[in-house]
Order: structure tokens, then sequence, then C-alpha cells
């Protein structure tokens, strides 16, 4: 009889544990999902917005460095596609989506006196 009483209150115990146990794994998955957007998509979705920002201000003379490592300066600025003359040469002028843009240098427009 002892022992028929004692399965009876670990049922019951099991049972009120398992909606408990059930409520903390779905704390924990949030809990989980709010990291994963802190730590991953929040700070990419900003530097989106800052490379945006960047060659939305895109224009002829800028100084560029492109995805490949090479520095050139724009020559055109069209919709999805700049005209960037790398070197001296004038001959070594190559379209390239803006995309492929990393880094932009605006020319020093103040003048020494």
């Amino acid at each position: 009889m002892n022992n028929f009483i004692l399965l009876a209150n670990n049922t019951a115990d099991g049972a009120a544990s398992g909606t408990g146990g059930m409520i903390m794994i779905l704390v924990q998955v949030a809990v989980l999902g709010l990291l994963l957007y802190f730590m991953m998509i929040r700070p990419q979705k900003k530097q989106q917005k800052q490379m945006e920002a960047m060659l939305s201000t895109l224009a002829a003379g800028d100084s560029v460095l492109t995805s490949s490592g090479f520095y050139g300066v724009v020559i055109d600025v069209m919709d999805e596609i700049v005209i960037v003359e790398f070197g001296s040469n004038k001959n070594c002028r190559i379209p390239m989506k803006k995309s492929s843009i990393v880094d932009l240098e605006k020319p020093n427009t103040e003048k020494n006196a």
C-alpha cells in the first residue's frame, strides 16, 4: 500500500513538472532567439545601412577601394554601375558594380593658402 501511494505522488509530480519543464524550454528558446538577434542580425543590418549610406554619397573624383583590393578613382556613376580608373594609365577604366566598392575616400576640397 505504501508503494502505491509513493507511485501516485511521483506520477502527480511528474505531470506538474512536465508543464513547468515545457515553459522553461520555451523561455530558453526565446532567450536564445533574442541573443541571436542582438549578436548577429542587428549588427549586420547596421553595417548594411552604413554601406548603403556610403554608396549613396559616391561621386566622380572619389578614391575607392574595391573588394578585390584595387585602389582607383571614380570617373562616372550610374544607377548600379560605376566606372573606375586604376593607376595613372588613362586607358585602364573598368565598369564595375557599386556593391564591389568596400571603402570610399572623398578628395580634399580645401585649398591651401
